[in-house]
């Protein structure tokens, strides 16, 4: 499965109410981290099918981030039956990302 593309409009159809855990990456174009993490989130996509993992560029979509608090990219949440269950901020190792992910699916 491959990563999908998250806005403001579509946040709650896509996250909120998906019914498999969802992994939203908040990132932006310029932002070096975010760039480092992207394949590994690629990577982790392409190897699972009991989390969707999707991206949303903060800079078009302004209002998502701000209502979760996001402060500082690459911020990313677990989201579980509408809700947020776990956080981790900055760029990580595909195992330490794993070893989150597991913790919360």
């Amino acid at each position: 499965m491959a990563t999908i593309t998250i806005t403001d409009d579509n946040f709650e159809a896509e996250v909120l109410k998906s019914d498999k855990p969802v992994l939203v990456d908040f990132w932006a174009p310029w932002c070096g981290p975010c760039k480092m993490i992207g394949p590994v989130l690629e990577q982790i996509s392409g190897e699972r099918d009991d989390i969707v993992i999707a991206k949303m560029d903060i800079d078009e979509n302004p209002e998502t981030p701000t209502s979760f608090g996001v402060r500082s990219i690459p911020t990313m949440l677990i989201f579980k039956g509408g809700e947020a269950v776990a956080t981790t901020m900055g760029a990580k190792p595909k195992a330490q990302l794993e070893q989150w992910i597991n913790s919360a699916v």
